[in-house]
């Protein structure tokens, strides 16, 4: 069964363009290393909540937009030797972040229920 990463990242909104090329300079890194797909939303419709919200969890500041994105792999042990193999990598880097990396939300997710898989 596939193996979800899921992510929140404050972004400063003037680095949009510098955000989607970071991930699409990412995207084959992970790919070699066996991720299926990976989708990065840029907020559009992100509003307030009464308890907590999106800006709240990654204490938003001015001038930033909260991203929501994820990456599939094909089962947890690919992303895990994935993970491995490039903490291993010394040429392999994540320096040089368009955003605070300090307030990224981050996660791995087993499926629950796919819609794919659904008559």
């Amino acid at each position: 069964m596939s193996y979800i990463d899921g992510f929140v990242i404050p972004v400063p909104t003037a680095n949009r363009d510098v955000y989607r090329d970071h991930e699409a300079r990412w995207w084959p890194e992970f790919r070699k290393h066996g991720a299926l797909q990976l989708v990065v939303g840029w907020g559009d419709q992100v509003p307030p909540g009464k308890q907590t919200d999106f800006a709240r969890a990654v204490a938003l500041q001015p001038g930033e937009t909260v991203v929501f994105a994820w990456m599939t792999w094909p089962d947890k042990a690919t992303r895990d030797a994935a993970y491995k193999a490039m903490d291993d990598n010394a040429d392999v880097t994540m320096a040089d972040m368009p955003f605070d990396g300090s307030r990224m939300i981050y996660g791995g997710f087993a499926p629950l229920l796919n819609s794919e898989d659904m008559p």
